[in-house]
């Protein structure tokens, strides 16, 4: 009789946690996929990254949501945002007040500040130098508007973007061809690129009023997913994990200051 009733409280048990699961808001996730180490295809095609297992970790701590992960072009993502198709956003994403208008940002998730890549035998040391130079960027970045901003104070001697659309990986190996003259980037990716390819490229720090922080940009209308994601990634910076996945993805402890989760 005990073996039986045992029997019942187990099925009744799964039947409880299928609905649960059954009842779990579908949550689709957009990235480009190619900003290792923030978000890239490992083996087989499985997204990963730091971005994306950030995400996943925090997602254990979250009630009511199922993620799943999709691979779309950059142009795609907020596209898809506006139209309902994804609900957020995870691809190295920096601030901009322009974007948070539209869009929902959590808490920073690490700390990734810009800096100015240039081959190692030019003259360029510093953002002052680039006036009349050329670099590559894509629409809607920050580092896009960083370049634009710099031009409208000195429009007597305007850099010039190449909107290629290219990754950076791409853009990093043009730069070494001598194809274009810098690059403004996050110090985290180039960094990685440079030293797996063993590139002739030299990383310049630079001063800017550009929030070094990436963040996860959730739909305008996903408020209880931004604030369980917040939670959630409060947790992970009290217990470690996030240290953890610093460390694993990104090669050092690139955590945002402790006040900017709290």
């Amino acid at each position: 009789m005990k073996k039986f009733l045992l029997g019942v409280v187990l099925v009744s048990t799964l039947l409880v946690t299928d609905r649960v699961n059954a009842a779990d808001k579908e949550i689709v996730l957009a990235t480009a996929g190619d900003i290792k180490p923030f978000s890239y295809e490992a083996k087989k095609g499985k997204l990963t990254g730091y971005d994306i297992e950030v995400v996943k970790a925090t997602n254990q701590y979250m009630d009511g949501y199922k993620i799943s992960y999709k691979r779309t072009a950059w142009e795609s993502i907020f596209v898809g945002m506006d139209s309902g198709h994804y609900q957020i956003a995870a691809n190295n994403l920096s601030y901009t007040a322009e974007r948070a208008k539209k869009y929902l940002y959590s808490k920073p998730i690490a700390k990734n500040p810009l800096v100015l890549v240039v081959p190692t035998s030019s003259k360029i040391s510093s953002l002052d130098n680039i006036g009349g130079k050329t670099t590559q960027d894509d629409t809607g970045t920050s580092t896009a508007q960083l370049v634009t901003d710099w031009n409208k104070e000195h429009s007597d001697k305007p850099s010039i973007i190449d909107y290629s659309g290219e990754d950076v990986a791409k853009r990093l190996l043009d730069l070494s061809n001598g194809e274009f003259d810098y690059l403004v980037f996050d110090k985290i990716s180039v960094e990685t690129i440079i030293d797996q390819k063993g590139y002739d490229l030299k990383v310049i720090a630079i001063e800017t009023d550009n929030n070094p922080n990436n963040y996860i940009v959730f739909s305008k209308d996903s408020k209880d997913l931004q604030k369980q994601f917040n939670k959630a990634l409060k947790t992970m910076y009290k217990n470690g994990q996030l240290e953890q996945l610093s460390q694993k993805y990104l090669g050092g402890s690139y955590l945002p200051d402790k006040e900017e989760v709290e």
